[in-house]
């Protein structure tokens, strides 16, 4: 249906720019296009540091894991179609009013969201790697096959985490054995062949050497993968009732030694009556990140002894920052305007919960430490993970309020977020490379993370709630 999928991305238009400005998000591939062209040119100083063939691995690794950040739809399939876009989209609530079956309506849905972030993310940074060519050396073919594989790479990403979501709604069991199998049979495989897995991963073998029966094979399995998603999918409880017991007065008591604490316990109850705070652990959190580890130790030759634990803390404790964006992404100021909170309260409650939930990654990166570089590494990186995190959800609540999923695309928000978190992390890379024991420099940042937090405090109190 043509039209159903042309009102779809006019409405994905129309939200974003009605939030920001059509020019404003408008720019966004630009900037992306922009950065990269730019960045092309320093090309010959990073392959001194790292061979071009590792930095085109960690670039299929990065679409891998934006195609794992995106890919919940079967997760969030019931929240879309109900609560969250119930309110902000029409279109894909029709299937409760209007003869379109849900999983027509969801497929279109889906589909959409992957051009979508195709034209805001992929293409752009393809593009810019393509104009850049003829004065960086590379071939033009070159660069046209790592913006195919590079599509790939998202795609494939985007497909499993589907999959898996869709999987996860219909039977929580079989989808955990599903993942306990895979990280078995790769750890199987590692363990008898010597080689990481993720040598194995198909747009970078196509990378490496392209064939038309591989490349074949590769969208094969996209395809295969997309369609058993969408088979699967179902709105969670459509004709179900579900009844819990009145705890929320108990476990804000329970919490009371915490600022906020009915928002916290509301926030809480949120996550584990909607089944979205264990699916958004694992395919938001473990299981990127589990990935991003297996590419990651290829580089370990090219970093120092302790340097693969400090890069993989820095990226646990970016990746740890959007736990703000669960806890705010299907919660908005509305519901609360008839009551005597305000938004400052509302955005401190958030923190709260973001702050509780940090246990998460601390517990994970403290493991990761000591089974792969030993007990006296744990202390400096659980620090270094938490102080980046909390850091970066403090650039994201004073730029983004409580709509950093939406915000985020605004270019002027997006620009800001990247300065400010990337000199961070140079920053302590550098130093935490020269000594472990200086990433405790990083608590440094709770500084200004606790003063961001107060301003975006005042900064969107004195906003209108209703653009929030």
């Amino acid at each position: 249906m043509p039209n159903l999928f042309s009102c779809l991305m006019k409405e994905e238009w129309r939200m974003h720019s009605t939030m920001f400005g059509s020019v404003s998000f408008a720019l966004f591939p630009v900037m992306i296009f922009g950065i990269v062209f730019m960045g092309s040119f320093l090309l010959p100083l990073l392959s001194a540091a790292f061979p071009a063939g590792d930095l085109a691995f960690l670039a299929h690794a990065t679409f891998l894991l934006l195609g794992f950040m995106v890919g919940g739809f079967g997760l969030l399939g019931n929240e879309m179609m109900n609560r969250r876009f119930g309110q902000a989209s029409l279109l894909v609530y029709s299937a409760r009013s209007l003869p379109l079956s849900e999983r027509s309506i969801f497929a279109h849905f889906v589909v959409k969201d992957i051009f979508y972030y195709f034209f805001l993310w992929v293409l752009p940074f393809g593009a810019g790697y393509i104009a850049a060519s003829p004065f960086s050396g590379v071939p033009l073919s070159r660069a046209l096959l790592l913006l195919l594989t590079l599509s790939l790479s998202f795609l494939l990403g985007l497909c499993v985490v589907f999959l898996l979501s869709s999987l996860y709604v219909r039977s929580k069991t079989a989808c955990l054995l599903a993942v306990v199998f895979l990280g078995v049979a790769a750890g199987i495989y590692t363990f008898w062949s010597g080689t990481n897995p993720a040598l194995l991963f198909p747009p970078y073998l196509l990378y490496s050497a392209f064939s038309w029966m591989a490349f074949l094979a590769t969208a094969l399995a996209i395809a295969v993968l997309f369609a058993a998603s969408v088979v699967l999918f179902s709105p969670e409880g459509r004709s179900s009732a579900r009844t819990y017991r009145r705890v929320l007065g108990r476990l804000a008591k329970m919490l009371s030694f915490l600022p906020d604490s009915p928002i916290v316990a509301k926030d809480l109850l949120d996550l584990a009556r909607s089944g979205i705070g264990i699916g958004q652990t694992l395919f938001s959190f473990l299981i990127p990140l589990v990935v991003i580890w297996f590419f990651l130790s290829l580089l370990r030759g090219s970093l120092p002894p302790h340097g693969l634990i400090i890069i993989f803390s820095l990226t646990t404790g970016i990746i740890a920052s959007t736990i703000y964006t669960w806890v705010t992404e299907f919660d908005s100021f509305g519901p609360y305007s008839c009551l005597p909170v305000s938004v400052s309260t509302l955005i401190a409650g958030k923190m709260t919960t973001f702050l509780v939930l940090q246990a998460l990654p601390a517990v994970f990166i403290g493991t990761v430490a000591t089974l792969s570089s030993g007990p006296e590494l744990v202390a400096p990186v659980i620090v270094l993970c938490l102080s980046i995190s909390v850091y970066a959800a403090g650039v994201m609540a004073y730029l983004c309020g409580l709509s950093p999923s939406v915000l985020v695309y605004d270019v002027r928000v997006l620009i800001t977020y990247l300065v400010l978190d990337s000199v961070a992390l140079v920053l302590l890379a550098a130093v935490s490379f020269a000594n472990s024991l200086y990433a405790f420099l990083s608590l440094f940042l709770l500084v200004p993370a606790y003063i961001l937090v107060r301003a975006a405090r005042a900064r969107w109190d004195a906003r209108d709630p209703a653009g929030i």
